[in-house]
């Protein structure tokens, strides 16, 4: 990553002012989100989204003629192109054909993207924004920061200094006034403009209307009072049926703003008239640049179900450290990430996506389903095939490529580490690497790993075996961890074997987009796993190794063009489980019995991404743990990410330091003894940030804690 980069994002994380509304809306938006959708079932909504602006995706070409029929008919002047520089074009010879001296602008992310305002203000035209954001942004001479907030990043403060300047008076902070000079300033620009130009939200094929959602009425001046009004509308925005609009309006102002409404929703079909009793003249451009490309790759179409809400930059944990003048181009945060490797290029997207630490969070509440952080790593996989992989990394895959070589070198470590640990951390490290322990201990590697500590556990007759696999850091960080886990299962009746040539499980290539590196990871640990065809089960202690050898195997064979070995994958996914899930279904069915009656104290729990967003599996720890006797306390943000994010952290340490940060805030507010949680690598993370904090809270895995209350 570009050093000025890593500079932007130090500059950004510092920013108090930015970091701060940044935080303060996150929260809110959160509380007020829930509260818009009481009484609306919101996968099923989503679910008529995805599959309405599927279709139009998959039926572009044949949805666009439609609407350039039912529009022109109606009396609009439809023009459609694939090149953004022919739409600058346009709009331009339509203005001087027209005389058009001033223009005003509603919001519109399509004429951003093609930087329509300095192609037509290099022609002598005054542009001018609307939307008080988008003007104050304009005034300040940024790009937004927000896709649906562009000022977001601004205090009251600064847009006062920003009014002054422009108005030549010293304005106070005072919200009223600040609006009501908006007002005063922006009605002239109305009064007098020649063009207005929008954008829309929806363009519907059957009848030719296009559909704007504001919050301001400036969107409907923009497109009434001037003579021309231009609609500059991305080929993604077409619906098939009038009734396509529903669902998304329902869905919209929920997911951008938390509101049950918007302000104002205009729909236009066609003409309308002047205040003279001519008619308007309405062009509608189509704009495609390269949106079609999109909607016909197998794997990126799904983009095309965007509304443009907003709401993964919303509940994102790095852009509310970050913002979007770091955290995206144009179009920003999550989306924007796979928005900007199609609109501009793949190598525009280098930097950027590289922030996303594949939380989950987005694919959660996105209102057209898209699978946000998949993208992201396609977008990582794709860059990894044109460029290759760096040096530096290819020779650290090598490594993990070779299971002999890699567990050779963390014995060693073990041995090198010594120096340098105190007791069960290392907390100070030498020279460059010094940073690594700056916000955080590091685990000392254990002295003896799990698959040595496994070979004396003596287990007793069982009916029943459960391949464990144990991971990187059970095996050589935290091998008390696989001992609970041995003594848990025993307890059950199950004998749990360790086939000893399981290997990393692929993720950290896999994140970084050396995706036949983690095949090779894949093909090992599948012929380990399944050499033992009578167990019953393969159970993972680490959530993020559970999704590996549950999904991800399978799809990272279905990348990599090894279609010959999804078969084993897929059988060995039959037998995947977590560690908590099968706890749970073995108290449940008697095989368990955990001690009752014992007051152990108050706990709480942090959720590790994996567990609860992709294997949906938040709840059946929180019941072992209350069964158990303990007294679950939820802390503040219990499922936002800790910062771990497996290399993340030592690629972004900044940034992982910031989340953390706000982690073991929400921990040490609870009053909790002891945090518990279900993965190691947060166990590594959180553990490491107490340990440096000195707060002395004991940071549990949920294994541990329940094999101390077996009966």
């Amino acid at each position: 990553m570009e050093q000025k980069f890593k500079k932007s994002i130090d500059r950004a994380i510092n920013d108090a002012n930015l970091t701060g509304a940044l935080a303060n809306f996150s929260e809110s938006y959160k509380v007020n989100r829930a509260k818009a959708y009481e009484g609306i079932d919101f996968e099923t909504l989503r679910g008529t989204i995805a599959e309405r602006k599927a279709y139009a995706a998959n039926h572009l070409d044949e949805l666009c003629a439609m609407f350039k029929t039912n529009a022109e008919k109606a009396g609009a002047k439809v023009f459609l192109t694939k090149n953004p520089a022919d739409v600058r074009d346009y709009i331009l010879k339509v203005a001087k054909e027209n005389d058009v001296k001033t223009v005003v602008k509603s919001k519109s992310m399509a004429t951003e993207e093609i930087h329509l305002n300095a192609h037509l203000e290099k022609a002598g035209i005054s542009v001018g924004e609307t939307d008080l954001g988008e003007w104050i942004i304009q005034l300040a001479g940024q790009r937004p920061s927000h896709m649906v907030m562009p000022a977001i990043h601004l205090t009251r403060e600064e847009v006062a200094d920003i009014f002054s300047k422009e108005v030549d008076e010293r304005l106070s902070t005072d919200i009223p006034r600040l609006v009501a000079v908006a007002r005063e300033e922006l009605r002239t620009k109305f009064l007098k403009a020649d063009m207005g130009i929008s954008g829309a939200n929806m363009a519907v094929a059957e009848t030719g209307t296009i559909t704007i959602v504001t919050n301001e009425g400036n969107a409907r001046l923009v497109t009434s009072l001037p003579r021309i009004h231009v609609a500059v509308i991305g080929v993604e925005k077409i619906v098939e049926k009038f009734a396509d609009v529903v669902p998304i309006l329902r869905a919209l102002p929920r997911s951008a703003t938390a509101q049950q409404l918007t302000s104002y929703v205009t729909m236009i079909t066609g003409q309308t008239p002047n205040e003279d009793g001519s008619m308007k003249d309405l062009h509608i451009v189509l704009m495609d640049n390269r949106r079609s490309e999109m909607a016909a790759d197998p794997k990126f179409k799904q983009a095309m179900q965007c509304i443009r809400c907003a709401s993964c930059l919303n509940v994102c944990p790095i852009f509310r450290l970050v913002g979007g003048h770091v955290f995206g181009k144009v179009y920003t945060g999550g989306i924007g990430t796979i928005l900007t490797a199609w609109y501009d290029q793949l190598q525009s997207a280098e930097d950027i996506q590289g922030l996303c630490i594949q939380c989950g969070a987005c694919k959660d509440v996105c209102p057209g389903k898209i699978d946000i952080p998949a993208l992201i790593m396609e977008i990582r996989r794709r860059l990894v095939e044109k460029q290759g992989i760096p040096i530096a990394a290819k020779s650290i895959y090598k490594v993990v490529n070779n299971r002999r070589l890699f567990h050779s070198m963390l014995r060693t470590a073990s041995l090198a580490g010594k120096p340098f640990a105190k007791g069960k951390f290392i907390r100070h490290l030498p020279l460059f690497l010094s940073d690594l322990t700056d916000d955080r201990s590091l685990p000392a590697i254990a002295a003896k790993p799990f698959r040595d500590v496994f070979k004396t556990i003596k287990q007793p007759e069982c009916r029943e075996k459960a391949v464990f696999y144990a991971g990187c850091l059970i095996d050589f960080a935290y091998p008390e961890m696989g001992e609970a886990v041995v003594k848990i299962l025993n307890k059950a009746g199950i004998e749990v074997l360790f086939p000893e040539n399981q290997t990393c499980c692929g993720a950290p290539a896999r994140y970084n987009g050396a995706y036949d590196v983690a095949a090779k990871n894949a093909e090992d640990n599948i012929d380990a796993l399944l050499e033992n065809s009578d167990a019953r089960y393969v159970i993972s202690a680490c959530p993020t190794c559970t999704v590996a050898l549950d999904r991800e195997f399978i799809e990272t064979f279905e990348s990599t063009g090894k279609h010959g070995k999804i078969e084993k994958a897929k059988q060995l996914a039959g037998k995947v489980i977590d560690f908590s899930t099968l706890v749970k279904k073995l108290v449940d069915e008697g095989r368990l019995t955990l001690k009752e009656g014992k007051e152990l104290g108050k706990i709480t729990y942090h959720d590790s991404c994996h567990l609860k967003r992709t294997l949906k599996a938040n709840q059946p720890p929180r019941d072992l743990l209350t069964q158990s006797g303990f007294e679950l306390e939820e802390m503040f943000e219990c499922d936002t990410c800790c910062g771990m994010g497996g290399s993340y952290a030592l690629k972004l340490p900044k940034i992982s330091a910031s989340i953390l940060a706000r982690k073991l805030t929400n921990i040490k507010t609870t009053g909790a003894d002891v945090v518990a949680m279900d993965c190691p690598g947060c166990v590594m993370q959180i553990r490491g940030g107490l340990d440096q904090d000195g707060a002395g809270i004991k940071v549990r895995h949920t294994a541990e804690l329940i094999a101390g209350q077996l009966k």
